[in-house]
């Protein structure tokens, strides 16, 4: 009879998530926990600020008999006359109810290249070049995992891996496309910046510290994160830094400790917490199935990949003009790895990089079609805001275009239509829910140039 009631309050409690006795957060939220005497738990991050406390000499060990259940043994609490109340216990918190187990992932689960363009489309404008390569390169990656997974012995042909790397304006799309093409496939995406990333023992963030983040958003699942994404972003910025006398800590160094990772290799990184210590429990992450694509806008760039096209100008008649590339709004197509190389990247760390990827900068008609188009397009956003309150935006065609020209001429590409769009709407958004007469606004031009005001429409 005593075994079935155990039987019984084990599967009750297997039901309920474990609670830090200190933080309260839990477990879903702060990671695996220390079960300690008398059913108290403690998340990684409070036992590691007492583990801190107690090493750094903050802790005052002549209070301990002052401290609740430092003195008790916990093991006996049934055995003291002690109330209930003050005998700590685990907050009730059920769990989220586990979906049914489903089959492994499978290569009918990734969707074609032109399936992966349809929907990238749906979300991205223009780029269109840029959107075929990524399609076809990460529909390559999955059939390479899942060919190298079914293979239980090494045959005469080995896939090797193929990274990304993303040349393009400030604006242009490269993180929007990366975050479009994780949610489609639905795998977990890791973005980190390059910018904070140093060499091993320097203040900073290390190069494991990428992991993390990817294993953080797989829910600390390292089956599911081996086979996602991670997207470095300002990549650009750890090019070779030219005359300098010190130690280049957050340039050539990072590009060779980032060899390893888009290689492939075991990386152990620390769960539920971003600091590695005895306390903190580690996984180990093979990196070999996990697709990088790193990112930048590689300033200059373009000067110097004008200056290698110029000099192959001849004299004569048929001799090409030195400024014939000038305007061209393509000219990073003409990239190559020499150009990269005299950016200031390392030959190894393009050679991990076989996937280049150059982004155009936007023109006008873009902006206007980012503007609109796109299934969470900015003017959508509005209309759906301004529908709640059973008001109708209408932005005129001239208005779109008037955002469109002021936000090309600020040069930071889509992300000045969201500054824009912010800047006018926010008288707006703060008059019309004064008036429940008002059914129509129309943004015209005359408004945005500030000759006018929106045309406004009364109910009925």
């Amino acid at each position: 009879m005593e075994e079935k009631d155990s039987n019984q309050n084990q599967h009750t409690d297997d039901e309920y998530e474990k609670v830090c006795y200190i933080c309260r957060r839990p477990e879903s939220k702060a990671g695996p926990m220390f079960q300690m005497p008398g059913n108290m738990c403690l998340c990684h991050d409070c036992m590691q600020k007492a583990f801190d406390a107690v090493t750094r000499g903050g802790m005052d060990f002549s209070q301990i008999q002052n401290m609740p259940y430092m003195n008790l043994n916990f093991s006996d609490f049934t055995k003291m006359n002690i109330p209930d109340t003050q005998i700590p216990q685990k907050k009730k918190i059920r769990k989220k109810a586990e979906d049914k187990e489903q089959p492994g992932f499978d290569i009918r689960d990734i969707p074609a290249p032109h399936k992966i363009k349809a929907s990238l489309d749906e979300y991205v404008i223009g780029q269109d070049q840029a959107k075929k390569v990524v399609s076809v390169a990460v529909y390559n990656h999955y059939k390479r995992v899942f060919y190298k997974d079914s293979q239980e012995k090494q045959d005469d042909v080995k896939i090797e891996k193929s990274n990304i790397l993303m040349i393009g304006p400030t604006g242009s799309g490269k993180t929007y496309l990366v975050k479009t093409l994780a949610r489609l496939l639905d795998v977990p995406l890791a973005i980190a910046d390059a910018t904070a990333l140093t060499e091993a023992g320097y203040i900073g963030d290390d190069i494991e510290s990428v992991i993390s983040k990817l294993l953080a958003a797989a829910d600390n699942d390292v089956e599911k994160a081996e086979r996602g994404i991670v997207f470095i972003d300002e990549i650009d910025k750890i090019a070779k830094k030219k005359n300098t006398n010190t130690r280049d800590v957050s340039g050539e160094s990072v590009q060779q400790e980032l060899l390893k990772l888009l290689e492939g290799s075991l990386v152990e990184v620390p769960v539920g917490s971003n600091q590695k210590n005895a306390l903190t429990p580690m996984a180990t992450v093979n990196t070999d199935n996990i697709l990088f694509i790193c990112g930048g806008a590689f300033p200059d760039l373009e000067d110097i990949i004008k200056e290698r096209l110029n000099k192959t100008s001849s004299i004569g008649f048929q001799a090409e003009l030195k400024d014939r590339y000038d305007d061209d709004p393509d000219i990073l197509s003409h990239v190559t790895g020499k150009d990269l190389r005299t950016f200031g990247m390392i030959p190894e760390f393009l050679g991990r990089l076989p996937v280049v990827v150059t982004f155009r900068k936007l023109t006008e008609p873009m902006l206007v079609e980012i503007l609109s188009k796109p299934k969470n397009a900015i003017v959508r956003q509005y209309i759906k805001l301004l529908a709640l309150d059973e008001v109708k935006l209408i932005f005129e065609d001239e208005a779109l275009g008037w955002i469109a020209r002021e936000a090309l001429g600020r040069d930071t590409g889509a992300r000045a239509l969201r500054a824009i769009m912010e800047e006018f709407m926010l008288e707006i958004m703060f008059e019309v829910p004064k008036d429940p007469g008002i059914g129509t606004v129309v943004i015209t031009r005359e408004y945005l140039e500030k000759k006018g005001g929106p045309r406004i429409e009364m109910r009925g």
